[in-house]
């Protein structure tokens, strides 16, 4: 293994999931549904504040969605996906840092704060995923996928721990109670992110693309290679049907990290509860990912992407139902077994069946696929929740992302998909 992990490129590459984690934890799926629910949309009804937060995670969505294709088509033509990657980082970073001085009931500014935060965080992601090749050999990329996902399970873990401990006892941190502790919270997750993203800029080199433009044509020749691709991702049909069916099943994923929370207190379950959940699913997270790279390398990506799904969807039909607490955590936990998994698996998996000279506008499109999928699910969910009143039945609308996802995935060759991309 150590030849796999220890070496300085696919460490500091990872140390990149640690830092950016700390915002997928404490922002997304923690402290910011709690806030924004009780906090920022103090006096909204419960239903009406789920659908302005399902709201707020589509639009983010669909921006991220439109720019992805593009502007990883301009970093390859001009090889500067590192550029870009510092770019929508310092956006997230800025962004994060600012939700310190909403105030009490603002949620248009606390929205629309978080929006630009996730398009700094997701742009980012597409960047930093197209990097992984530049790392690793690609019969290696299952498993340091996998190890870049349990570095962030292990990062985000590890302050949002400190977060919460923060918000138990605001007076040991000589905080004046859990809304400032919460606040503060936003602040340390934009300095996490903005230390531990360093080695990456250190370490990690890019090649130097091929024939680049000068600076005035690096749009036209982004748009023109964007097209470029579209046409190629259309004539690969291997990489079209994984695109199908990543943008199904990975909807269930986005939308269950993104509304977990906010369906937890829908349902009557409060923060205290939710937030103990949300630990031990990155506790049992972090050595679940790793594992689930072991059984990529043996087993094949698409037979541990398949297990994945299937929790998932045993997950969805308990969630439906539960009542307490104790069912909850359980659900947490098994949550943490797949996540990271399906998630490492379906980059490692995608980074193959594509040309590596064309990473960054390739993973532009996947990111585009999981953006409109993140744009889908809660926008359903938010949606059902308002028409019926009863946020349980939001839930259930999932099943269908994750069966249609398996299905189409199953006719993924990826022997083929490899042997068409070598020759691109």
């Amino acid at each position: 293994m150590r030849d796999r992990v220890l070496n300085r490129g696919v460490i500091a590459w990872s140390m990149y999931d640690f830092a950016n984690s700390a915002f997928a934890t404490t922002v997304m799926a923690g402290f910011f549904p709690i806030f924004f629910k009780q906090y920022w949309s103090v006096g909204t009804d419960v239903t009406t504040s789920t659908f302005y937060l399902g709201l707020a995670n589509s639009i983010a969505g669909v921006v991220v969605a439109a720019a992805s294709p593009l502007l990883g088509a301009i970093a390859d033509t001009g090889g500067s996906r590192r550029k870009f990657l510092l770019f929508f980082t310092m956006m997230g970073i800025v962004m994060t840092g600012a939700m310190y001085v909403v105030a009490q009931g603002d949620w248009p500014f606390a929205a629309a704060l978080f929006v630009i935060a996730i398009i700094g965080f997701s742009g980012a992601n597409t960047f930093y995923d197209s990097l992984i090749l530049c790392v690793t050999q690609p019969s290696r990329a299952d498993f340091v996928s996998a190890f870049g996902y349990a570095l962030g399970y292990l990062g985000g873990g590890i302050l949002f721990a400190l977060n919460v401990a923060m918000t138990q006892s605001p007076q040991f941190f000589g905080l004046s109670d859990a809304g400032e502790a919460v606040r503060l919270s936003f602040v340390m997750v934009a300095v996490w992110w903005a230390v531990f993203a360093i080695p990456l800029f250190v370490f990690v080199r890019e090649p130097a693309a091929t024939g680049a433009p000068g600076r005035r044509n690096v749009i036209a020749g982004g748009l023109r290679q964007m097209a470029a691709t579209f046409r190629h991702i259309r004539s690969l049909r291997v990489v079209a049907l994984f695109l199908a069916g990543y943008w199904l099943y990975i909807d269930g994923v986005g939308t269950i990290i993104s509304m977990a929370v906010d369906y937890g207190l829908s349902i009557g379950f409060d923060s205290g509860t939710l937030i103990l959940a949300l630990l031990i699913t990155q506790l049992v997270g972090f050595p679940a990912a790793i594992a689930f790279g072991v059984i990529g390398e043996r087993y094949g990506a698409k037979t541990g992407i398949f297990a994945g799904i299937a929790v998932y969807i045993g997950v969805v039909v308990w969630a439906y139902q539960m009542d307490t607490a104790e069912e909850f955590y359980v659900l947490a936990a098994i949550i943490g077994l797949v996540q990271g998994g399906v998630q490492s698996l379906s980059r490692s998996l995608y980074s193959r069946l594509i040309p590596t000279g064309k990473s960054a506008e390739f993973f532009g499109f996947y990111n585009m696929i999981g953006k409109f999928a993140t744009f889908l699910g809660p926008a359903v969910m938010g949606s059902i929740s308002v028409m019926t009143g009863n946020p349980r039945y939001s839930i259930l609308s999932l099943i269908a992302f994750f069966v249609a996802g398996a299905v189409i995935l199953y006719f993924v060759d990826e022997r083929e998909g490899q042997r068409v991309a070598r020759r691109l």
